[in-house]
This record gives C-alpha cells, structure tokens and sequence, in this order.
C-alpha cells in the first residue's frame, strides 16, 4: 500500500476573538431565554411587553420585558452569526460594546419613572451595561490584534 507523502497544512487555529464574541453571543442567547422562565424570572405574571410598568427581574434584580428578552435573543443570534469570521467577530464585540454603553448612556440620562423608559432599565440594569458596554468594546478592539481588523475575508472564496 503506497504511503500518502502529500504533507498536510495544519490546522490554523480558531483565533480568540471569534471563539470570545461565540461565547458572549451565546450568554446573550441563554439570557434571553432565561428572561421568559417563570421561577428565574421573579414576579413572571407582571412581565408585560415593554415599558417600565414591567415588574419582571430576572435573578430578582434586573428589571425586564417581552422586548429586552428578544433584543437580548436576537443580539445573542446575530452574534453567533457574526463570531464565525473575524470581522463579523470585532463588529459584534465592539458594536454591540459601544450599542451597550449608549444604551448605558440612555438608562443613566432618563427618568426611570417616565415614559422614556420603554425598555426598560432600573439602576442594577445601568451598572450591568455599563460593565458590558466596556467590556465588549475592549475585548473587540483589543483582542488579538495579530490577525487584523477584518479588511479582508478570513477564508477567501477564491482559495481552497
């Protein structure tokens, strides 16, 4: 039996940023679930669509409604979409980390009690996108800053 002695390339490792931003699309994907289960989400019967009339927390703490849980769905799906090419990764990281501290910015500048908070956020929910909006944006503009800003196709059509 001939020995095949065709060298393969090897494996080129999965950089870290696309395996980070899977990892925190997919804590945004749990999330939003964990928004709709009665038990995990306190106060389930006072869960409306949106507004601050809103009395569901999740983990007895965040303030939450029909529509954070599928922002919080669909964020954690367009980022699992994303993590798969490096680019789509930074994009996700860094916008969604900028997205979060404006949201943080939005949280901090209204009246919780009026009718500008639709989403709605209380104070541990300011603290929290605080804390993601800085996080996100540097984990997507600093992590492994050797394989480049994304210019280019990670895998190009054009080459096997």
């Amino acid at each position: 039996m001939a020995r095949d002695v065709r060298e393969r390339a090897p494996a080129r490792p999965r950089p870290r940023i696309k395996a980070v931003a899977a990892a925190v699309a997919a804590v945004f994907v749990l999330i939003g679930v964990l928004g709709f289960v009665p038990g995990i989400t306190t106060h389930y019967d006072e869960l409306t669509f949106a507004g601050r009339h809103s009395g569901a927390k999740l983990l007895w703490t965040f303030q939450v409604s029909i529509l954070l849980n599928a922002l919080h769905l669909l964020s954690g799906l367009l980022g699992l979409v994303l993590a798969r090419r490096l680019a789509g990764a930074r994009v996700f990281l860094a916008g969604g980390g900028a997205a979060y501290l404006g949201l943080w910015l939005y949280g901090f500048a209204i009246d919780r009690h009026g009718p500008l908070n639709f989403i709605p956020v209380n104070e541990p929910d300011n603290w929290l996108h605080l804390f993601l909006g800085f996080g996100m944006l540097v984990l997507g503009l600093l992590l492994s800053n050797d394989v480049g800003t994304g210019g280019r196709l990670d895998t190009p059509i054009d080459r096997p």
